[in-house]
């Protein structure tokens, strides 16, 4: 089994540094009394969304879900907001097919309709590598 230990303050990766798979959150600690706890910790899509994704939602969530409010505080206009509101939106929907993909292809593997092989093969596949 690899170990990849990260220095300082990093963001999560999303993808395996070995293989390329999609990681999974198994272990978090507290900063000021150092209790950490290990196990498998579920993610939601937002999670899975890009940080400028999420600072764009968070953003579109102070000014109370407006994009007239979100016009008047920042220096992006009505189009602008608009389509990148449309970006989100796809990129969330597309997170979701994914999840739905993967499953099946645990399904498959679960149900030894396909080989550990072949599930590595579909998930390389699914994620354009």
């Amino acid at each position: 089994m690899l170990k990849f230990i990260a220095m300082g303050k990093k963001l999560l990766s999303k993808s395996c540094p070995s293989c390329g798979l999609p990681m999974q959150t198994a272990a978090m600690s507290c900063v000021s009394c150092s209790v950490k706890i290990e196990g498998n910790f579920s993610e939601t899509f937002f999670d899975r969304l890009s940080q400028q994704d999420r600072e764009f939602l968070e953003q579109y969530l102070l000014a109370g879900f407006s994009i007239k409010a979100l016009e008047q505080k920042s220096s992006l206009g009505y189009a602008a907001i608009r389509s990148r509101l449309n970006r989100l939106i796809a990129n969330y929907e597309g997170l979701k097919k994914l999840d739905g993909q993967k499953k099946a292809v645990l399904e498959q593997l679960r149900t030894d309709e396909i080989t550990v092989g072949e599930a590595k093969d579909k998930f390389k596949e699914l994620l354009g590598d």
